[in-house]
């Protein structure tokens, strides 16, 4: 609900036809959310819709393609027509490119960064033109562990998602300079069990394939949806990101050595690359292709640190008590 007017909460959701925004939508829809779905994908958005009504709420198919900024805007405009203010705006909509820096084309790379990083951008600015007025609201951006390390044969995605953490910082930044209660967060994620995988552009021998350990799209719908409700500057899902994250903190020429070696292996599944097979970087792929990809036997469907990570205030609380009523009961014992 939101905490404006007790009415249902107004989300906007970008990518919302496939993978990881299709189980956000999921997420949402059972809190009740009045939903607008952003994406390119007709039959995906139409999907989407009726889980949405299934689930008791309601939903606007907006298709839009996020690289041009008046459809982003236009579409913006649409869901507060038909749904009043927006509370939520979750960027999530992505394209990518598996293939050597030596084999992309500079359309390719401009193609990857106006979607996957300059989407952020014009959903974030188109966010803020109605939450800075009303000063409430949350932007919620979907992020990486790849905007932390760049992987090999995902240069163009690895660096949008860079672009987007280092966008993100200085919105923030200049969000607390102002005393706005707009609150925006960054949901780092690790790879998900997503149809991305069918469709995403490739120069390959093999199949492209998420690095494992591979999680289930709840985990990752999970995180976005406690991440538009708390102010959290940023998260990171998983254990294994984290470890990633503080492993190439610590030894970045190693981390990069190790991606020289096993990093084209990881990112390729046994069975070979069909040849011209049919890819979502330019217009999508027709079909309704859900929330999940071909790896759902490997998905973990839970993850530990994402439980302890939300309720790290509570348990923080736990531990100063239990140390505070060891230290009382000790010099106690002592006098």
């Amino acid at each position: 609900m939101s905490i404006l007017n007790n009415k249902p909460e107004v989300v906007v959701i970008t990518g919302a036809s496939a993978g990881i925004g299709r189980a956000t939508v999921r997420a949402f829809a059972r809190r009740g959310a009045n939903i607008g779905l952003l994406a390119r994908g007709q039959d995906g958005l139409d999907g989407a819709r009726e889980e949405v009504e299934i689930a008791g709420g309601k939903a606007l198919v907006v298709p839009t393609d996020v690289s041009d900024p008046n459809q982003v805007e236009a579409a913006a405009e649409a869901v507060e027509r038909a749904f009043g203010p927006i509370d939520v705006w979750v960027n999530n909509a992505m394209v990518s490119v598996f293939a050597p820096v030596k084999q992309m084309s500079a359309e390719e790379y401009r193609r990857v960064t106006e979607v996957t990083y300059l989407g952020v951008v014009y959903g974030t600015l188109a966010a803020l033109r109605r939450m800075l007025p009303r000063d409430h609201g949350s932007i919620v951006q979907v992020g990486s562990a790849l905007a932390y390390r760049g992987l090999p044969l995902q240069s163009a995605y690895s660096a949008a998602k860079h672009a987007v953490r280092g966008f993100s910082e200085s919105l923030r930044a200049e969000l607390l300079h102002d005393g706005s209660k707009v609150h925006v967060t960054t949901v780092h994620l690790p790879a998900v069990n997503t149809p991305q995988f069918g469709w995403v552009k490739a120069r390959m021998t093999r199949k492209p394939r998420p690095v494992p350990p591979v999680y289930d799209p709840a985990v990752a719908a999970e995180a976005i949806v406690w991440a538009a409700h708390h102010r959290r500057r940023e998260m990171l899902v998983g254990a294994p990101l984290v470890q990633g994250v503080l492993a190439n903190k610590l030894a970045p020429g190693l981390a990069e050595r190790f991606l020289a070696e096993q990093g084209y292996q990881m990112q390729q599944d046994d069975e070979p690359l069909e040849p011209n097979r049919k890819d979502n970087l330019w217009s999508p792929v027709l079909g309704d292709h859900g929330a999940h990809g071909r790896f759902v036997d490997e998905a973990r469907r839970k993850s530990t640190q994402l439980w302890l990570n939300t309720r790290r205030n509570w348990i923080m609380g736990g531990m100063l008590s239990a140390l505070s009523l060891f230290f009382l009961f000790s010099s106690r014992s002592k006098g």
